[in-house]
């Protein structure tokens, strides 16, 4: 961590002095070169107070409780710090019910979810819903999401050890990749029907057995790279069941204004109604934020990990 002088907020912008940063998967590959051209500040979400307004800004005043949606790039307006500035069209008042810890876990992974199993992928209720990574805070926030519409989650991950946090949470299911078939439990669970959506953060040669557990005219959505080596994609299967693959990231919903403002509405009206609700992993004060990339990095999280900046 460096001390750097924090300029005045431009044009458009808000300057805030955080409370809380949540830390996700796409900070420590930007950290490790692998998703934008480095130097580079870090970070995207973070909850605080509002320190400063620049000019042509509306609708906000110095002391009000914000946090930020993820609609911009890091190198533009790095947000891990004890200031930071950010476009107001990232700026919103989140419900007064939450936490500091709370609202810095609340916007990416949600709206990664809702982006692309409401908007894109129409989950409704009945359908079988299949979440790879599920103890992620996106994972998470996708099986808070199919419950809230009647949908049925099942939560995939590498082994039992999260099963039943992952049924404390609400999964209906839970499949542990390498110790169980993913198919042949998918079809057990489904009367051989298959789940019409998948929502997938991985890749790699597990989705060709994402595909196999599918159901006819079923949607996998992409929308992570976890895993190093090549996805294999099964012509025939593909063919067969006349599935539709599409790669999906957040920004196409939240740089768009109108779409971001059908989101936030959906996922406060969620909150109000506590259908959904922030999970915590851990929290680490700023001094340690090494040990929060490193708790990231293990994959022994359920939730969100949040850094939390002193007054």
């Amino acid at each position: 961590m460096d001390d750097v002088e924090v300029r005045e907020p431009g044009q458009g912008e808000i300057r805030i002095r955080t409370r809380a940063l949540g830390v996700n998967r796409a900070d420590a590959m930007l950290r490790s070169g692998h998703l934008m051209e480095l130097p580079s500040g870090i970070g995207w979400e973070a909850s605080g107070e509002v320190d400063a307004i620049g000019p042509g800004v509306e609708g906000f005043t110095v002391g009000d409780a914000v946090s930020l949606i993820p609609c911009f790039r890091a190198t533009d307006y790095p947000i891990h710090g004890e200031l930071a500035i950010a476009p107001a069209t990232a700026v919103v008042k989140h419900p007064d019910t939450l936490s500091w810890e709370e609202a810095a876990a609340l916007w990416g992974q949600y709206l990664t979810a809702y982006g692309a199993l409401i908007e894109t992928a129409g989950l409704k209720a009945g359908d079988t819903l299949l979440v790879p990574a599920a103890s992620s805070s996106v994972g998470l926030a996708a099986i808070q999401i199919a419950r809230s519409v009647g949908a049925r989650p099942v939560a995939l991950t590498r082994t039992s050890a999260k099963r039943q946090q992952l049924l404390d949470a609400g999964a209906e299911a839970v499949i542990a990749t390498t110790e169980e078939d993913v198919v042949t439990r998918v079809n057990e669970l489904t009367d051989g029907q298959g789940a019409r959506v998948i929502f997938d953060p991985v890749g790699g040669p597990a989705l060709a057995h994402l595909i196999g557990a599918a159901a006819p005219g079923g949607t996998v959505i992409v929308y992570g790279a976890l895993s190093t080596e090549a996805a294999t994609v099964p012509a025939l299967g593909l063919i067969s069941k006349s599935l539709t693959i599409r790669g999906y990231k957040v920004f196409e919903l939240t740089t768009d204004v109108e779409r971001r403002k059908v989101a936030v509405d959906w996922i406060v009206d969620g909150v109000a109604r506590k259908v959904l609700w922030p999970v915590i992993d851990t929290t680490f004060p700023l001094e340690d934020i090494v040990e929060a990339h490193r708790r990231l990095e293990s994959g022994s999280q359920v939730g969100k990990i949040v850094v939390t900046v002193p007054r």
